[in-house]
């Protein structure tokens, strides 16, 4: 059965281009990943009939293999399944994988084809849940379109939104509401949700009505999606409608599209999920104990005053007030690129890029010559270090005034060189290195999140900061004070 309908969706990818399908925001799941998330649930099998969702159906891949796990657990009861799909073009397909289905198993089924989250009601009270709209067991791979702000579906679910949302937490938001009490969910989704100020108030839904069971990671992005060419960090949830929390979490991960490398790992649930709502995805017992180190921590940067801020200028917008040199009869100032930041915690400046300069009297594009930190915004993939960070002190460039940044580097504003030390301390660290790449699965260095992690209170860190001072930057150096701190 699974894999006739895993042939029809083989199919209807090789005849409809990604083009077309992009516009749903889908990608199609494979058998052994559908197979691996119908197994994450706990099936009541004494119950006479599961009532099952599958939003977003595509060609019905999840909902058999759904079903095909009941069958090989010997559910003998009825199976009411309910698909939601609007893609003209793959309805008849699904329709035709769903006759399939009933024909060898205990199955009915509805597919409905209107709007899944305009058409139904979303409230936090649950005053205008029906029976109709509620599951036991919800399987889902949503669609990953980006939406406005003001698009139907994000102005019917505000509670949750936060800017121009994706649709993929709106499926699953609403899921939950769908779910039934002590329900379970099994979600393959983007990791972008697990933290930032994006995704808070969804992630605020989230825990008010669920807990995280079970996660599973993949560590090749190329494996996951084999036959859509998909590169976004993915990974497999199970949450449960009930707000008793589990002792541990499994945390399962593979590299193979096929799972035979699969491992499994108990994590306690505090270390996952932490005060503040942001969910931590470690694989081994080493990043369980540096999220341990690191969570114990009560302060922050924010606390501390020095917070994160990402640079003023996007340089391609600016290019009118930008000059390749200083220039005798106009006042320029600094203008700092990541490429300014250097090995072992040197900013070095100039070094011959064009547009060094700016000229500008834009209080919006200026900040004061002071002591900060940079870091970079982005970094790719292979290399060793998220968190790349220089010291720029303001005495080695005393006759300006100002300075400026360009928006591919974030920057810590210090008001004493000791705590400018020790937070330079902190952030070159291999623990906190680690921390960032636990927190966040991009590559990309957000200073919402560097401004939540915990740090130790402004007495250590200027210690820290002593100890550093006048020594040399690197971070084998950093380690070395920070261990003995931390």
């Amino acid at each position: 059965m699974l894999q006739a309908i895993l042939q029809h969706t083989k199919d209807f990818i090789t005849r409809a281009p990604k083009e077309d399908r992009k516009q749903y925001g889908q990608f199609f799941t494979s058998d052994r990943t559908a197979q691996y998330m119908a197994q994450m649930f706990h099936f009541d099998l004494s119950k006479p009939e599961i009532k099952l969702l599958d939003a977003g159906a595509g060609t019905g891949i999840l909902s058999a293999a759904a079903v095909w796990s009941l069958m090989q657990r010997g559910y003998k009861g009825k199976i009411h399944l309910v698909c939601y799909e609007n893609d003209t073009k793959v309805i008849p397909i699904l329709i035709n994988n769903l006759d399939y289905m009933h024909e060898h198993a205990n199955l009915t089924y509805r597919v409905l084809t209107e709007n899944y989250i305009t058409t139904q009601p979303f409230a936090e009270n649950g005053l205008f849940d029906s029976p109709e709209h509620k599951f036991d067991y919800i399987i889902g791979n949503p669609p990953y379109l980006k939406l406005s702000k003001d698009a139907p579906e994000a102005l019917h679910m505000p509670q949750v939104c936060y800017g121009a949302p994706n649709l993929y937490f709106l499926f699953w938001a609403m899921a939950i509401n769908n779910l039934n009490e002590n329900g379970e969910l099994v979600y393959i989704v983007p990791r972008s949700w697990t933290s930032g100020a994006y995704f808070e108030r969804f992630r605020e839904y989230l825990f008010a009505h669920t807990t995280i069971q079970s996660v599973h990671l993949f560590v090749s992005r190329d494996k996951v999606f084999s036959e859509e060419s998909v590169l976004q960090e993915t990974m497999i949830i199970k949450v449960k409608k009930t707000l008793q929390q589990p002792k541990t979490i499994d945390i399962s991960s593979c590299s193979t599209a096929d799972f035979s490398d699969l491992t499994h790992f108990q994590v306690p649930y505090s270390t996952v999920v932490a005060q503040n709502h942001y969910v931590f995805l470690p694989t081994n017992n080493d990043e369980a104990e540096v999220l341990a180190r690191v969570n114990g921590l009560t302060d922050t940067l924010k606390t501390l005053k020095v917070p994160m801020h990402t640079g003023l200028v996007v340089d391609f917008r600016e290019r009118e007030v930008l000059k390749d040199e200083a220039e005798p009869e106009i006042e320029t100032y600094p203008l700092f690129y990541s490429s300014h930041i250097g090995k072992d915690g040197q900013v070095i400046w100039p070094v011959g890029k064009s547009g060094e300069y700016i000229h500008t009297d834009r209080s919006g594009l200026l900040q004061s010559n002071s002591n900060y930190i940079f870091v970079k915004r982005f970094t790719s993939k292979e290399e060793p270090r998220r968190l790349q960070c220089g010291v720029y002190l303001s005495s080695r460039y005393p006759k300006y005034k100002y300075i400026s940044t360009q928006n591919k580097i974030n920057f810590i504003e210090c008001p004493s060189l000791d705590i400018l030390y020790g937070v330079y301390a902190l952030l070159n660290s291999t623990l906190y290195d680690r921390y960032y790449r636990i927190l966040n699965g991009s590559t990309q260095v957000n200073s919402t999140e560097v401004n939540a992690m915990p740090i130790p209170p402004a007495s250590t860190v200027s210690k820290i900061g002593a100890e550093l001072s006048g020594k040399p930057l690197t971070t084998a150096y950093c380690d070395q004070i920070v261990e003995k701190w931390i």
